[in-house]
This record gives structure tokens, sequence and C-alpha cells, in this order.
């Protein structure tokens, strides 16, 4: 009897241990299913967050030179170029695109603006600089805008393309200013405009020194580009052309038709 009742036991014993591992099985295999699961989900979401794609040209460029970081194309002009941009704003003053020494440099950005594939991120005033080559190359074709400053009327737009976009602006404004530290209007300086008051005193300036009768509006937070280059040497002034970033909607048909409209007015009064 007393074997029998030790038989039953010792049995018991073994239906429990066998019942406690295959317990430990099941919650082995549940936590490796949620571990699955969460390591799933955040590879999923690190795709959502990865980076644009690049356009292939910005592709081909930067295997030529690391420091591309756009395109800049201003229709009417000799002005087709890559736009780079370095650690300060002297080196590419006097070396080209190709990493050579060159009198005539490349264009590029200043050192200071932020810029890349997300827009909301960028420096509200991007200042892109060029030499004023008396061959046209570089930002030497500009002249044709300072020399005659309705020249624009005909060609207002640029295309000013990220690694990742294409965007168009529209001039609204051709000033020549001083080049000096001291300057009254240090456009160099006057990129962050992350502030209303900023903002309009930049515009203001502009307003001020403009060659034109700008009838494109510019608002705050709107997006601007500044190009500078060169206009004499004799007192370091600098020619400056400024253009706002097309808004969501807009079309250069009907800005074109606001800027030739003033030519149109004059001519049907002569």
């Amino acid at each position: 009897m007393r074997k029998r009742k030790t038989s039953i036991l010792a049995l018991l014993l073994c239906v429990s241990m066998l019942a406690a591992g295959c317990g430990k099985e099941i919650d082995q295999t549940a936590n490796t299913v949620t571990t699955t699961t969460e390591e799933e989900t955040e590879v999923e979401t690190v795709e959502e967050t990865t980076e644009p794609e690049m356009t292939e040209r910005a592709k081909e460029l930067l295997t030529q030179n690391p420091d591309t970081v756009g395109y800049i194309t201003v229709e009417g002009t000799e002005v087709d170029n890559p736009v780079v941009q370095t650690t300060d704003n002297d080196y590419y003053l006097s070396v080209g695109f190709d990493g050579q020494e060159f009198r005539a440099g490349t264009v590029f950005m200043d050192y200071t603006d932020v810029f890349g594939a997300d827009t909301d991120t960028w420096s509200e005033n991007i200042v892109l600089y060029g030499h004023n080559m008396a061959d046209n190359t570089m930002f030497g074709s500009l002249r044709k805008y300072r020399q005659d400053p309705s020249y624009y009327k005909d060609y207002p737009f640029i295309t000013f393309s990220s690694n990742y976009a294409d965007y168009t602006y529209v001039m609204v404004g051709l000033v020549i200013t001083s080049g000096d530290a001291d300057a009254d209007f240090p456009y160099w300086r006057m990129e962050e405009l992350d502030d209303k008051e900023a903002f309009d005193g930049y515009m203001s300036a502009v307003k001020e020194k403009n060659m034109i009768d700008n009838p494109i509006d510019v608002q705050y937070g709107d997006s601007l580009l500044t190009l500078s280059t060169c206009y004499s040497d004799e007192d370091n002034s600098r020619f400056i052309i400024v253009l706002r970033r097309l808004r969501e909607g807009e079309t250069t048909d009907e800005l074109l038709e606001l800027i030739q409209g003033d030519s149109e007015e004059d001519s049907s009064e002569s």
C-alpha cells in the first residue's frame, strides 16, 4: 500500500514538473514573438524617416565634388552652374569645381547657411556668391540686369535646386550696395530672418535701394535667395539680385503678367 502511494506521488510530481516545463517554454516563445514585433516596428519607423532620394544630377555632381549642395540656372543669362558650400567664404573664391586653382572660382553658398532636403529647416535668406567675370562665366552675365534693369521684365525667373528638388524663384530686387564690413546694409549677415522684424528690415533696405519698381509682394515667411557679385573694385561695391521662392499654387505665367503689366501700361500711355 505504501509502495503504491509512493508510486502515485512520484507520478504526480513528474506530471507537475512537465507542466512547469511547458509553461516556461510557452513564456519564452511569447517573449520571442513580442521582441520580434518590436524590432519590426523599429525598422519600419526608421524607413519612414529616411532622407528623400537625390536627383540624378546631384548624384553625378557629388561624385565629382562632395561639397555640392545644389544647382542654379538663370534664364536669359549664361548662369548654369553647380553650387558648393564649405566651412568658409574664401576657399572657392579661387578654386574651381574640380578642386584645382581657378581664377574664376566657383559659385558657392555662404558657409553659415542651412540648406538641404527639408525646406522648413532652411535659412530664410540663402546667399550665393559668384565672381563678376568679364567672359560672362560664374555671375558675370548677371550684369545684364544692372546695365538695363528692365531686362528682368523678360527674364525674372531662376531655377535654384537642392540635391533633392528644383525650385523656381522670382526677382524682387536689383541692388547696388557697399561690400564693406561696416556697410549700412550687410546683406551677407542677414540670412537668419526668423522673426518678422528682421525679415521686414531686410526687405525695407532692399526696397530703399531697389533699381526696379517691384510689383511682386513679399511677406514674412517667404523663402528668399540673394545672388551676390562684385560691381566695382574702386569702392568695393556689390551688385545683388534678391528673389523669393514661388509659393504653393503660384505660376510663372501669372507673376510674369504682373511684372510685364507695368511696361504695357507705360507704352499705352505714351
